[in-house]
C-alpha cells in the first residue's frame, strides 16, 4: 500500500481569506515538463492564459521561487498558484462573533452568506470574512450551514484539531435546535417526530424523499402561531436527529408547511439576480451545543438573530427588511 505523502506548506500567503491552489503533478503522464501539465491541466482557462502566468511568475514550487517554463515534470511535485476571483457582490449583512478561544470561534452567520468557498461564492463566505477580520489564516470549518440558512457556525483555529471537532458533527454528538417561519396548519398535530429517507442527487439543486429505511429525522414542535388569523403563520421548533441535506426544508414541505422565503420547496423557483437580498429564508440556526473534545468544557450558544417574517412580515412580504 502507497503511503501518502504530506503536503508542505503552501509558500504562498493567502489573498482575501482564500488558499493558494496547490497542485500535485501525476505520477504517470505524456508531459514532458510543468508547463506541458499546467496547459492541460487548465485548458478551461483559455489559449495563453498558462504562458501569462508562467510569463508573470505566478506559478511557484514549494521553495516559494517562480517555476520556469522550461523546468522539468517531475512526478509528485507540489505548484502552487492563486486564482483569478471574479468580483462578488458583497453580501451586506454581519457577520458577529459570539464566542472565540484559542481553539475555536463561532459565528452567527446571516442569510446569503456561504459558510465556505465554493462555486461562485468564494471571498464573499463567512470563512474568508473571519480569517481576514480575526487574522487566523489557518482558521478552519467544522461544518457548514446553508448560504441561505443564518445562525450559527463552529471554526476551528488550529488545523491539527479540526477533525475532533468535525467528529462532533459525524458522531451526532451536537446538540442543534432550529427556528422557522411557515404557515399554520391546525389541523398538523404537533409536536411530532418526521422519519423518512432522503436523496440528494448530484446536480440536482431540490432533494427528495424516497422509499426505503429512514435516514433523516427531524423533531418538529410549534412554538407560537401569530395573532393575526389573517396571516396564518406559525413559529417552529426543528430538532434535526440526522445532518442529511436540506432535511428541515424537505420534512417541513413533506408536512404541508413549507418554509418561508425556500426557492426550492415545494417548487424549485427562477434564480434570483446577483444582490438581490430580499425574502430570505425563514430559517434559522438558533442553537448548538456541545462538549469540547479538546478542553471538555461544555458549550452552548444561542444565535441573537430573528426572523423577520415573524418579527416584521410586512416588511419581509415587501423586501424592505
Amino acid at each position: 500500500m502507497r503511503r501518502r505523502t504530506t503536503p508542505p506548506p503552501s509558500p504562498l500567503p493567502q489573498r482575501d481569506g482564500i488558499d493558494a491552489v496547490r497542485v500535485r503533478l501525476p505520477a504517470d503522464g505524456p508531459w514532458s515538463t510543468v508547463r506541458e501539465h499546467l496547459t492541460d491541466r487548465l485548458a478551461r482557462a483559455g489559449a495563453g492564459v498558462v504562458d501569462g502566468m508562467f510569463d508573470a511568475g505566478l506559478f511557484v514550487g514549494a521553495d516559494g521561487r517562480a517555476v520556469p517554463h522550461d523546468a522539468p515534470y517531475e512526478p509528485g511535485m507540489f505548484v502552487w498558484y492563486h486564482r483569478d476571483l471574479p468580483a462578488e457582490v458583497p453580501v451586506p449583512f454581519p457577520l458577529e462573533v459570539v464566542y472565540r478561544d484559542e481553539h475555536i470561534v463561532v459565528a452567527d452567520k446571516p442569510h446569503f452568506l456561504a459558510t465556505t468557498p465554493r462555486g461562485g461564492h468564494v471571498t464573499e463566505t463567512a470563512l474568508a470574512r473571519l480569517r481576514r477580520e480575526l487574522g487566523i489564516p489557518a482558521l478552519g470549518a467544522a461544518h457548514r450551514l446553508d448560504r441561505l440558512t443564518a445562525g450559527l457556525v463552529l471554526f476551528t483555529v488550529r488545523p491539527e484539531e479540526r477533525g475532533a471537532y468535525q467528529g462532533l458533527f459525524r458522531d451526532r454528538l451536537v446538540r442543534k435546535e432550529y427556528e422557522a417561519v411557515a404557515p399554520y396548519d391546525p389541523k398538523l398535530v404537533l409536536p411530532r417526530t418526521v422519519r423518512s429517507r432522503i436523496l440528494k442527487e448530484r446536480g440536482v439543486l431540490a432533494a427528495q424523499e424516497i422509499e426505503g429505511e429512514p435516514n433523516a429525522v427531524s423533531r418538529v414542535e410549534l412554538i407560537e402561531r401569530r395573532p393575526d388569523p389573517g396571516l396564518g403563520l406559525g413559529r417552529y421548533r426543528l430538532v434535526p436527529g440526522t445532518g442529511q441535506t436540506h432535511q428541515l426544508r424537505v420534512h417541513m414541505t413533506a408536512l404541508g408547511v413549507p418554509i418561508l422565503g425556500d426557492p426550492l420547496y415545494p417548487e424549485v423557483t427562477d434564480p434570483v439576480p446577483a444582490g438581490d437580498f430580499r425574502r430570505p429564508l425563514q430559517l434559522l440556526a438558533r442553537e448548538l451545543g456541545f462538549t469540547d473534545p479538546v478542553t471538555g468544557r461544555e458549550h452552548r450558544f444561542r444565535s441573537g438573530r430573528s426572523l423577520a417574517a415573524w418579527t416584521a412580515y410586512e416588511d419581509w412580504a415587501t423586501g424592505r427588511q
